[in-house]
Formats: structure tokens, sequence, C-alpha cells
């Protein structure tokens, strides 16, 4: 997974639709005050900590801008992976390096130790967090570069 082609859309839910006879894909409409965009929601979408959707919740949907989409209006992407946010949080899908810096450089971790880290389907992670993809869940950041910040919760994406 490279997190470099993976972009995050921000908002609420809208709405939900079923796409198919068979209920297995579904359509949400993310709005924030600067877009709007359609998610399709399909089994292969890692859906973090298999919350169910509904409307009226804040999530961040990704979507690999490596594959092509349908020039419409709003934009219509294959989510990969969404995730439920709390009001003000932020998050961030990178990998970080042995100092946790991330790749773009614009976020550094300061693990604290009642920071929840888990994998994707929620075990424990106890190993280093360094040289890994990390879904980062955060408010507050410094002014310096990169940003440092102490997250509530890390994924790490194995």
């Amino acid at each position: 997974m490279a997190s470099t082609s993976f972009i995050p859309i921000v908002g609420l839910i809208r709405d939900i639709q079923d796409m198919s006879e068979d209920c297995c894909s579904q359509m949400i409409t993310i709005v924030s005050p600067e877009q709007e965009a359609h998610f399709v929601i399909s089994p292969d979408t890692d859906v973090i900590d298999s919350i169910p959707l509904r409307r009226g919740m804040q999530v961040a949907a990704f979507y690999d801008a490596n594959v092509p989409v349908p020039l419409i209006f709003p934009p219509q992407y294959q989510a990969v992976l969404i995730t439920r946010l709390e009001w003000g949080e932020s998050v961030m899908l990178s990998r970080f390096n042995q100092d946790l810096v991330s790749e773009q450089n614009t976020l550094q971790l300061n693990v604290a130790r009642n920071t929840r880290i888990t994998t994707v389907n929620g075990q424990r992670f106890r190993c280093p967090l360094e040289n890994r993809e990390l879904l980062v869940y955060y408010s507050a950041t410094t002014r310096s570069i990169p940003p440092q910040t102490t997250p509530r919760r890390i994924v790490v994406m194995c």
C-alpha cells in the first residue's frame, strides 16, 4: 500500500445508497465546506473498526489518485479506506521514517503511553513503528517544521 497516492476527503456523510441487488456495495455522499464527492464502498474497502456508516457521521475517505475516475460532477471515487473522525480531529496516512517523520515531511509523531496503537483489524501492535505505513489520528500540532503531534491513535497498515 503506497500511501503517497492515497488522497483523503474529509466531511460528513449526507447520503448512503445501495448500489446493487446483492447489497454488497454502497454509494456514500460526503460533503464538506469545500466539496462534495461520491464514494463507492465495496467489500474491498477497509472500514477501520468495521463501524457501520451512517448519515451525519464525520469521516475521512481515501481514494487512490492513480486509479482513473469518471469525469462527472460531483466526482465519484472507489474508496480504498474509510474511517470515522472525532470532531476537530485530523488524520494522515503516510509512511513514517526512523524518526517518525512522515515521508512528505509534514508531521512528526511523539507517541505517548496513552496512544492507542493497533492493526487494521483492531489487534494491539507491539512492534516498532519506524519505517511503516501508519494511519494517524491527531488534533493539535506544534508550529515547528515539521509540525509535531501526540496522536490519539495509530493504525498500522500491515
